[in-house]
């Protein structure tokens, strides 16, 4: 294992549910701090494939094989404590909340430690507004997180937000120290560089829409698929395909029978597995509409979802719910259609067919702004000042 004498300065990104692949923690993250002189770059997380043909300064250790809700969560705290005794890092990245007590810690009982706390959720709210835990346990569990994160946020080098909208939304959120590093877009290190708005197929070809990431149904997995169920009855050959990860056994049991009922014009990849982001890059490229059917609640309509970066990168126009935040980017770049999942019928499908046939998407081409580029100078910096 290399050490910071002999290697570089050593650097340890963490989570506990998040996979070693994901791509805000390794994708962008990590492969920003890989460009930097004499940095040697470890990654810890969830089990999940890791990338192919790795730079040697880069490795990756599993502190999670089994399930969000099992006991091998305790485990993972374990091995992620053998892995600071281990490792002695310069550098902490904290993707997790759970992993900030450990962290702390370890920066007492150490000398020279920094950390940087990545607020990837407003984890608090999420508990208490998500039906995820029992609601016996709900609000304890969201005042515990918020204690330590405001706790651990006073002891951290820098706090990052991935949305500016935690900046209000959180005690921490308008420090000094804190910082603003959105989940835009990076392509992976294999994904060819050109990139081009894409064109819709004219009626009487295959329309081919897209529902991608968590499946659930905050995000609106059902409406996908009643969007679907509309649209066969003005272009009949419209196709659906999910492609993501579900956490929740039973709504995947309702999402089969749901599409066993819809004619074989939906496809399911991924369900109860990971589905790694260069096959959902793949489908991006693949498909013609990106759709995002959120149900308007608190944990999400202040936030901008990572896929509607991934959409925009790739010039695929998109469907999105009458949310001002999105329709602000949306608009600006001619990149989609506002349409109300909550209350869809025959008319508004059908209304909403013919001005995606009629409407000209991306002008201007694909927008800059919405790759990791700018973030990843932001990140540059944030490290240059510890």
């Amino acid at each position: 294992m290399p050490t910071p004498t002999s290697s570089g300065r050593v650097v340890l990104l963490a989570s506990v549910l998040k996979p070693l692949n994901d791509t805000r923690m390794l994708g962008k993250f990590a492969r920003t701090l890989l460009a930097r002189p004499n940095v040697v770059v470890h990654v810890a997380g969830r089990r999940a494939s890791t990338p192919k043909n790795a730079p040697h300064n880069l490795q990756t250790h599993e502190l999670l094989a089994g399930s969000r809700l099992s006991w091998q969560r305790l485990g993972a705290q374990w091995r992620y404590w053998q892995l600071l005794r281990r490792l002695h890092p310069d550098l902490v990245f904290v993707h997790a909340p759970e992993l900030l007590p450990l962290t702390l810690l370890w920066q007492k009982t150490t000398s020279g430690g920094h950390f940087i706390y990545d607020v990837r959720e407003n984890y608090a709210l999420n508990i208490q507004t998500q039906a995820v835990y029992p609601a016996w346990i709900r609000n304890t569990l969201a005042g515990l997180v918020r204690r330590v994160e405001t706790w651990a946020a006073r002891q951290a080098a820098a706090v990052v937000l991935a949305e500016r909208s935690y900046a209000d939304e959180l005690p921490f959120g308008k420090s000094e120290r804190t910082f603003i590093l959105e989940n835009k877009y990076q392509p992976d290190q294999h994904e060819r560089a050109e990139f081009a708005p894409q064109a819709l197929p004219q009626p009487g070809q295959e329309l081919r829409l897209l529902y991608s990431g968590t499946i659930s149904e905050l995000n609106g997995v059902f409406e996908a698929l009643e969007l679907t169920r509309l649209l066969q009855a003005v272009w009949p050959q419209v196709r659906l395909t999910i492609i993501g990860f579900c956490q929740q056994p039973d709504l995947l049991r309702r999402l089969h029978n749901a599409m066993a009922a819809s004619n074989n014009v939906v496809t399911l990849i991924g369900g109860e597995t990971l589905v790694p982001h260069e096959q959902i890059v793949d489908a991006i490229r693949q498909s013609h509409i990106g759709l995002l059917p959120y149900r308007p609640h608190a944990s999400t309509w202040r936030c901008r979802p990572t896929k509607l970066f991934e959409y925009l990168a790739h010039g695929l126009p998109v469907l999105i719910p009458p949310n001002p935040l999105w329709e602000e980017l949306v608009s600006k770049h001619h990149a989609g259609l506002v349409l109300d999942f909550d209350r869809l019928t025959a008319a508004t499908v059908a209304a909403a067919c013919g001005a995606l046939a009629g409407h000209q998407f991306y002008p201007n081409g694909i927008p800059t702004e919405v790759f990791w580029n700018s973030e990843a100078h932001k990140l540059n910096r944030v490290i240059d000042s510890i």
